[in-house]
């Protein structure tokens, strides 16, 4: 009996195409890319190619064990997007809006602790080392006016 094909799928809070293959399907959720979509469709046994649509539901709740908790089904490391989480100090992997929360955290924190990167956030300077002498001028006037004369 052949399963039905479903055009939206619903995995990890996030609605994903049932027409597109799995792997690429899963990188529509946010904080998953093409390592840790491979790593996650291996680990679940699920071939890379077939339409997510045309998956069985209990490959589609391994899929979603395997992502929200990578760690356990046997994923490195370094494949996970916050490794030596500040406060747990464990590997983490962070989907959906729980990235853009815990990025926002970690600049409150470094503002509150007066770091480098925090007060270069604070003054909304460049934070990575980039050059400022010519760039990174918003909202300024750049250049010089001649005299009308």
């Amino acid at each position: 009996m052949q399963a039905e094909k479903k055009s939206i799928v619903r995995l990890v809070r996030t609605s994903l195409d049932g027409t597109k293959p799995a792997m690429s399907a899963l990188l529509e959720v946010k904080g998953v890319g093409p390592s840790v979509a491979h790593s996650v469709l291996k680990t679940a046994g699920v071939n890379p190619y077939v339409r997510l649509g045309e998956l069985e539901e209990d490959q589609l709740k391994k899929i979603e064990a395997v992502l929200l908790k990578p760690a356990e089904h046997g994923l490195p490391w370094w494949v996970l997007n916050r490794q030596k989480d500040y406060e747990t100090g464990e590997s983490l992997h962070l989907l959906g809006d729980d990235i853009k929360l815990t990025k926002e955290k970690d600049i409150k924190k470094m503002k509150e602790i007066r770091s480098w990167r925090g007060i270069r956030h604070h003054l909304g300077l460049k934070v990575r080392g980039q050059r400022t002498r010519s760039t990174g001028r918003v909202g300024r006037s750049v250049g010089y006016k001649r005299k009308k004369g």
